[in-house]
């Protein structure tokens, strides 16, 4: 074999060889992208800015391809998941809907309601109370047209059936936003009434967290309060010479 003849062997192997070394790189992107993207799934996401508590309608949802890799198993949802459900804390437009942010849904008695206020994020224990937990409602009534200033046990027992996002929202006397949390509870319909009208004209409404599964007798303990009783009983003990 003379040189030319072995120069024409070495570039053909080198041809080869660069031909191979160019497939597997292709070949190694093409699965580098396909990983990247893979498999689509179909995911829903609010079209519009949505208070907490908004009803889910088709008009404000809409459907978007996803890679599979992408999405976790609460964003797995169909329409049927969807439509007519409520939103427990607020989204913008192009927020994921997952089953996290739905309202669960309603496993009321027949002589229940559903009733949502808005508990001080701080005083109040909004950030303890869980769906399902048993709470008192207890309002602070001050500058309130034919009532005492006083504190009253509004309701007792009353089962908590979900807990929103914090928002803001102003304050109506002093105009300066407050942060609060959405809690609704399920109330018979004499107890929504008193809730309804504390949380629009009582100056504070607070839950007041209950020990789990408690069932003792409770008719000894008092339903309001008010300043005429503030230091009764440290005089009663002085009176009775008691520590």
């Amino acid at each position: 074999m003379n040189p030319r003849q072995r120069r024409g062997v070495m570039l053909m192997i080198l041809s080869t060889l660069l031909a191979v070394l160019v497939f597997f790189g292709v070949a190694s992107y093409v699965s580098s992208i396909n990983s990247q993207v893979g498999p689509s799934t179909t995911v829903y996401q609010a079209t519009e800015d949505l208070n907490a508590f908004s009803e889910l309608t088709a008009d404000r949802v809409e459907a978007v391809e996803v890679p599979i890799r992408w999405v976790d198993e609460a964003s797995r949802l169909t329409v049927q998941d969807i439509e007519g459900r409520t939103i427990a804390v607020p989204l913008s437009a192009g927020s994921r809907i997952t089953m996290d942010v739905l309202v669960p849904p309603s496993d009321l008695n027949p002589n229940e309601r559903e009733v949502a206020i808005n508990v001080d994020a701080v005083t109040g224990i909004a950030g303890r109370v869980r769906p399902g937990d048993r709470v008192d409602v207890y309002a602070v009534f001050a500058d309130t047209p034919g009532l005492a200033n006083q504190s009253r046990i509004l309701v007792r027992n009353v089962r908590v059936v979900s807990v929103g996002g914090t928002q803001q929202v102003t304050e109506r006397q002093t105009g300066e936003l407050q942060d609060v949390v959405p809690v609704t509870l399920a109330l018979v319909p004499q107890d929504a009434l008193s809730v309804t009208y504390a949380s629009t004209f009582a100056a504070e409404v607070r839950l007041i967290g209950l020990p789990a599964g408690t069932t003792q007798d409770r008719e000894g303990e008092i339903n309001q309060f008010d300043a005429e009783q503030l230091g009764g009983d440290a005089i009663m003990r002085e009176g009775m010479n008691l520590p």
